[in-house]
């Protein structure tokens, strides 16, 4: 099939932070270099969801004026509060002084990335940058020679049974010299491009969480803008799962709520979604919401694997960065950060390249080496073993490790913890587990997940292919149901998957239009029978403030 294309120096795909850190960076370098970022999401920061606490420090050597330039970060952190929960009732309260330093967050900013992001966009236009939202890259492009020479974005208007409806357009070729991959969590290009080039050679085994947010308006009085909670413990400890919580006060009387549930986990019947329901309920979270009203929700895959599972970042034609790629600090709990500094590495490194004469310009860039000379992997290796001990130890055992770990020995142990298990493979069979028992959602602190997805905004064209495709039809009910009662339908925070039982037994509903593009069915499906793949464009959240 003959398409229309179009030419650029670098193709950025995906408009989170690292891209569009990186989009910015190779403009500042050199304004004549033709860039151009896609974006799946209707608008840049549509489908942005995290915490999220800032440090600046990468935005700081990006755009050192982007408090003169208006940037959105508008709240700095006042005080840090960390909770053991214990039960549904009681928390003790950890001394700063034993909190792994990581942890703190003097200097650093509570924000919304997506408005962030939307900034950030701004700043890129501002230089040159084109950027074009609600086209989704569905697909790569290869030259002959097998490097990366691009993307191909998605068909539009194509039907359910793969039709071409009246409203049909074909993709286009997005044709580059460059291609950096910044999709985000789990991309579904990245995935690809890891497989295609073995970029995960000699690595572990990447791990995942679910982090599951809300955002709250509460009465001014109960507003104490600056303060970060983060929580341990009691929900998810009663199931000896593993995982934490964090609650924001912004801005404008608004707060942040949400729970980080590692997919690890080994009890099928666990849902995320009703454990960070139920957590809302503790008397340490109870008392900042109460009285307030719920007027967003999200949720999002993280990845937090580390640098033992960070797989290699260059190959032929370009280049993975960020969550893309997994350059998240779960020590911090922050990716923002690091994504931003590997963005702009990785256009530093375009840059100079594309400065070469064409005869020799390298197909394979020369990143690692200059991304392991960041500040962002200095970092990383620090405190690389604080994941691994979480998983080993147990958050309370893990945490005290890391304290010993990074606040007496800076990171400088002399060895590596390894975490080798995938996430999918963790899963328990159904029956050696007990089955939990969740509340019904009281429609105050609590709620169910069908009005939730309503507040995501989340919309797809109903009639066309369907995003969440099985590998083997009869999985679900032959083999998922049988050994782990199908996860699926707890796993997601959407709603996404049902086991419906009608007059002809027992089948595997998928409804995609509730799809919040979270990526946690393709990350821990037992039986990696799910495959996400990207929808029409502008499918999917349309995130107000995330």
């Amino acid at each position: 099939m003959q398409r229309e294309f179009m030419e650029y120096d670098v193709v950025i795909v995906g408009g989170g932070p690292s891209g569009l850190s990186a989009a910015i960076r190779l403009k500042q370098l050199n304004e004549s270099l033709n860039v151009c970022v896609v974006e799946k999401g209707s608008e840049i920061g549509a489908h942005i969801l995290s915490g999220a606490v800032l440090e600046p420090r990468a935005l700081n050597e990006l755009l050192p004026e982007w408090k003169e330039q208006g940037a959105p970060l508008k709240t700095a952190v006042t005080r840090d509060e960390i909770y053991i929960l214990r039960d549904t009732n009681s928390a003790i309260k950890v001394p700063n002084a034993l909190v792994p330093k990581t942890m703190h967050n003097e200097g650093n900013y509570i924000v919304s990335l997506g408005n962030l992001c939307r900034w950030l966009g701004q700043q890129a236009e501002n230089l040159g940058v084109e950027i074009y939202p609600g086209f989704a890259a569905s697909d790569l492009l290869f030259n002959d020679e097998g490097a990366i020479a691009g993307v191909i974005t998605g068909d539009m208007g194509v039907s359910s049974t793969g039709d071409h409806k009246d409203t049909y357009t074909p993709g286009i070729e997005l044709r580059a010299k460059y291609t950096l991959f910044a999709e985000g969590c789990r991309g579904h290009l990245g995935k690809q491009l890891i497989k295609k080039f073995d970029l995960d050679k000699g690595k572990e085994s990447q791990h995942y969480a679910l982090g599951i947010k809300e955002l709250w308006e509460i009465p001014a009085e109960q507003h104490q803008p600056g303060l970060v909670v983060h929580t341990a413990g009691w929900p998810l400890s009663e199931s000896n799962s593993h995982g934490g919580s964090f609650l924001y006060h912004l801005e404008d009387n608004q707060v942040v709520v949400g729970l980080i549930t590692d997919l690890g986990y080994e009890n099928p019947h666990l849902s995320p979604f009703d454990e960070f329901q139920r957590y809302k309920h503790h008397p340490k979270i109870k008392q900042h919401l109460e009285g307030g009203k719920r007027i967003a929700y999200g949720a999002r895959a993280i990845t937090k694997g580390g640098i033992q599972a960070l797989p290699k970042m260059d190959f032929p034609g370009g280049l993975l960065i960020g969550c893309d790629a997994g350059t998240l600090n779960f020590a911090k709990i922050k990716g923002s950060h690091t994504a931003m500094k590997s963005g702009m590495v990785a256009a530093e490194v375009v840059h100079d390249e594309l400065s070469k004469k064409p005869e020799s310009q390298g197909e394979t860039l020369a990143f690692t080496q200059a991304f392991e000379a960041s500040w962002a992997y200095q970092e990383l290796y620090a405190q690389r073993n604080f994941g691994p001990a979480q998983h080993k130890y147990g958050n309370i055992l893990g945490s005290a490790y890391a304290f010993v770990d990074i606040n007496l020995f800076g990171g400088k142990l002399p060895w590596t913890l390894t975490d080798p298990s995938p996430d999918h493979a963790r899963l328990k069979p159904a029956k050696d587990c007990i089955k939990i028992q969740y509340p019904k959602p009281d429609g105050k602190l609590s709620f169910d997940k069908l009005s939730s997805v309503f507040l995501s905004n989340t919309n797809h064209e109903e009639d066309q292919p369907c995003h969440l495709q099985l590998t083997d039809a009869n999985v679900p009910i032959q083999t998922n149901l049988v050994q782990f009662d199908e996860p699926a339908q707890r796993y997601c925070p959407a709603g996404v998957y049902e086991v419906v039982e009608d007059g002809q037994g027992k089948r595997f509903q998928i409804n995609a239009q509730n799809c919040v593009h979270c990526k946690t069915c393709d990350i821990k499906d037992p039986s990696q029978n799910i495959t996400w793949v990207v929808p029409e464009g502008a499918g999917g959240p349309n995130y107000p403030n995330m």
